[in-house]
């Protein structure tokens, strides 16, 4: 492994999303990196987060690259911790008669679309010559050959769209910039608001709380390397299957 500990990681992370594993992943960080300078993004903007970020706007996109080219230190590491699994008008399918093309659009635009294009937003601030890891929260029902019990259609479908993404994503960095480390990472089933209405028949000892899920994730990003690019893996850091 060509990967250091968390103590000798240094300069600038940037956290996106602050819901439940977004705000623990932050915390893990600054916890497990005293070296790391860690700055969170999301919706909501000052002061609940230092910069104001809607992964769906185009204009704050293309802000975010000037607002971090002005932050001291070198970007080290980038963390997508955005999701979408339901909302207002937007339920899992169960049956292909529930399928809709707003909801297509919606689990699209936030959970395949917005990742890539924050990758290409802080690809500018990137050298070959420094070490960067670009990490995005996927989902195991994103998985196709994973897939037994069907349905959910929308969202399964956006997150193995952001799978192929990101793994293309990483071929082409691993040619432009030899140091950077794509990961997509499975959290597990945690107890946010997003697994919520989910929970009814989960083992206990499967719910994480995002605490231990932020650490169990943490851990697993600090042993990728650029020779590890490109992996999609559980929150155990075992590879699940495309």
């Amino acid at each position: 492994m060509t990967t250091l500990g968390g103590n000798a990681w240094t300069g600038l992370a940037l956290v996106v999303g602050t819901g439940g594993i977004g705000s623990a992943i932050t915390a893990r960080l600054k916890q497990q990196c005293p070296g790391l300078r860690v700055i969170t993004a999301g919706r909501q903007g000052p002061p609940v987060q230092e910069l104001s970020l809607d992964l769906e706007r185009d204009a704050d996109l293309e802000a975010l690259t000037d607002c971090l080219r002005a932050e001291a230190g070198d970007l080290r590491l980038v963390v997508n911790a955005t999701g979408r699994l339901h909302g207002p008008g937007l339920v899992p399918e169960k049956r292909l008669r529930q399928v809709e093309r707003s909801a297509l659009m919606e689990q699209f635009t936030i959970n395949a679309i917005a990742p890539v294009l924050l990758a290409r937003a802080v690809e500018p601030l990137l050298g070959r010559d420094r070490p960067f890891h670009f990490a995005s929260l996927s989902a195991r029902v994103g998985s196709i050959g994973d897939n037994r019990s069907g349905g959910w259609y929308s969202y399964r479908a956006a997150k193995a769209a952001q799978n192929q993404l990101l793994k293309s994503l990483s071929i082409e960095w691993r040619r432009r910039l030899p140091l950077a480390t794509v990961t997509l990472l499975h959290p597990g089933t945690t107890d946010t608001a997003l697994s919520k209405p989910f929970q009814t028949f989960v083992p206990p000892e499967k719910l994480f709380t995002p605490q231990r899920a932020a650490q169990q994730l943490v851990d697993v990003l600090l042993a990728q390397g650029p020779e590890d690019s490109g992996a999609f893996l559980a929150w155990d850091g075992q590879p699940i299957d495309w």
